[in-house]
């Protein structure tokens, strides 16, 4: 099991969520993570690095992320960033705060989608980090929780609307899929994630649901956005990650274990996939990892 930091946010039973708002020029807290969900902003923030999952970015000047995956790490860190004045405001809320009947309304169903794909870990656009951001200066600032509560609700909305998010983590690397899909390609991801260290053949896994391999590969793709193959190769290059970051084992005997024919391979797709080596990933983690 992994030693990342597991915080415990001061919520109270009573108390629909935690806000807290900071100035600061140095990012210094670890890479942990916790059960409630996070909506974490980031202002003047150019060169910080973002960590969430086995996903590592350098951010811009602006940085929204949404966070509701159980156990799932993640951390701003320095990186190359040299603002004397970065502006973080932090919200974080149980997963219980909206009811899943309530959820499951017709005027809550993007909000809900939002949830499930941020389990993985989402960056929002910065079209839509514009029009949430006097909402988000107005809720560090609101005093009556009422109030409070309905800007939270429309900043949920509004950021559930974005077509422009993106996911950061792999699933493989959270433990996590995402999404109703199709029997077909549920019974090859799932052979997939058992079966990802040996040689996966389109012919075998077509075959599998009873397809022709150019079918299946078409199909595949119009019902994931993903080829078959890069399907592939992020699932085995998540569970590398998750390797790098739970076990002592040495990169060479870990990209064999998840089904790369050489190191060389193993280190070239890791760095252009993730931005950054094996070993690199490696020792973030280990340099960010509080033992507790």
């Amino acid at each position: 099991m992994s030693n990342v930091l597991r915080e415990i946010p001061p919520i109270t039973d009573k108390d629909c969520f935690y806000i807290v708002e900071r100035h600061k020029s140095e990012f210094n807290y670890p890479i942990h993570s916790h059960e409630e969900y996070e909506l974490n902003f980031v202002e003047h923030c150019r060169g910080v690095h973002r960590v969430v999952g086995d996903s590592i970015e350098e951010v811009a000047d602006y940085d929204l992320v949404l966070v509701t995956g159980d156990g799932l790490e993640h951390a701003w860190q320095q990186g190359n960033c040299s603002s004397p004045d970065v502006r973080e405001i932090t919200i974080q809320f149980s997963s219980t705060l909206l009811d899943e009947r309530l959820l499951g309304r017709n005027q809550f169903s993007s909000v809900q989608k939002m949830f499930e794909r941020a389990r993985l870990g989402v960056a929002f656009s910065m079209d839509a980090i514009m029009k949430v951001y006097g909402l988000l200066d107005k809720l560090a600032q609101q005093q009556e929780s009422f109030e409070q509560f309905l800007s939270m609700l429309r900043i949920l909305n509004e950021l559930s609307l974005d077509q422009g998010a993106r996911t950061l983590a792999s699933s493989s690397f959270a433990h996590k899929e995402t999404g109703r899909e199709s029997r077909r390609v549920a019974k090859v991801k799932e052979y997939i994630s058992v079966h990802f260290a040996e040689e996966l053949r389109l012919e075998d896994l077509a075959a599998m649901v009873g397809m022709t391999p150019s079918a299946f590969s078409r199909f595949f793709k119009q019902h994931t956005t993903r080829t078959l193959s890069d399907y592939i190769i992020d699932i085995r290059l998540g569970n590398a990650a998750r390797m790098l970051v739970d076990t002592t084992r040495s990169i060479n005997e870990i990209s064999y274990a998840c089904g790369f024919n050489n190191l060389s391979n193993f280190n070239r797709i890791f760095k252009a996939r993730r931005g950054t080596t094996p070993r690199d990933f490696r020792t973030l983690f280990n340099k960010s990892r509080v033992y507790v």
